[in-house]
């Protein structure tokens, strides 16, 4: 990818516009010290395609009848596949021990979406850890979980991961909902039935309009990659469409206060969550 980058050169003006529409169309923002990276994800696109320069791939996506089918390729060519069962564990608590409980005293079922959930270890941890804690005999719950990657959602569907998305996950929790497959683990069916997948895009309501009105969100280490003005967009539609309560799990390292969210930050379980009251 380096070579192609290098060899097709990315000049300052195409970057420009480049970085300008993706972020208008996906809410991922490269700042100038990413400007080799968008380079080196979008040259194989680029060379794919026919191409000689990336202002030519410009054009294909901004003007071009044939654009939807390039930005759903584009889509997998940006996506960020980094994940793994178990992450930020104290989440996992707060959903189980906490949140989950106080829901149920509502008598209705619940509706829990993990947001760009990349190659599905979130929600499918989500549904181990409901499984686990019995809440998925005693309560009627749904797990979504959505991507805007078509490519990472084929392998969520597949089931089989590589050891190093269990580093966090507890060896006797591995024994007991995986098995061995080639080169891979294979997760049980009754956990990987308990998540319906979909492609969305966070920035667009009609994709997200529905998959919103749920009672937890999901949503962990998205934002860092997306602009101020980006995230402000995705939370405020969370907020307008989620009941009441309604729970937004963020990443750790990801702060919602400097937008003047209508979340309140509340310490849930030992962890921070947003709640909508």
């Amino acid at each position: 990818m380096r070579f192609y980058a290098e060899t097709l050169g990315l000049a300052e003006n195409t970057f420009i516009l480049l970085r300008d529409l993706i972020h208008e169309r996906t809410g991922l923002f490269f700042g100038s010290d990413r400007r080799e990276l968008l380079a080196d994800k979008l040259s194989p696109r680029v060379v794919d395609c026919g191409f000689e320069s990336f202002i030519d791939y410009y054009y294909l996506l901004k003007y071009d009848t044939a654009r939807a089918g390039e930005w759903r390729r584009l889509m997998n060519a940006l996506a960020v596949p980094e994940t793994y069962f178990w992450r930020e564990a104290d989440h996992i608590n707060a959903l189980v021990n906490v949140v989950v409980p106080a829901l149920a005293q509502q008598g209705r079922p619940l509706r829990i979406w993990s947001a760009a959930c990349a190659s599905g270890e979130e929600p499918l941890t989500l549904a181990l850890a409901l499984t686990e804690a019995g809440w998925m005999e005693r309560l009627p719950i749904e797990i979504r979980a959505s991507d805007a990657s078509e490519a990472l959602l084929d392998k969520a569907r597949a089931g089989v991961f590589r050891e190093r998305s269990f580093r966090a996950l507890p060896p006797a929790l591995q024994a007991k909902y995986f098995e061995p497959n080639g080169s891979g683990w294979c997760v049980a069916p009754q956990i990987l039935r308990a998540v319906s997948w979909q492609t969305a895009n966070l920035t667009v309501e009609a994709d997200v309009a529905a998959l919103a009105t749920a009672d937890i969100i999901f949503c962990r280490n998205v934002f860092i990659y997306f602009s101020d003005a980006a995230t402000a967009k995705v939370v405020n539609t969370f907020y307008r469409l989620m009941p009441s309560p309604g729970y937004l799990f963020v990443g750790t390292s990801e702060s919602l206060l400097r937008l003047g969210t209508r979340f309140e930050l509340e310490d849930i379980g030992n962890t921070f969550v947003y709640v909508k009251r």
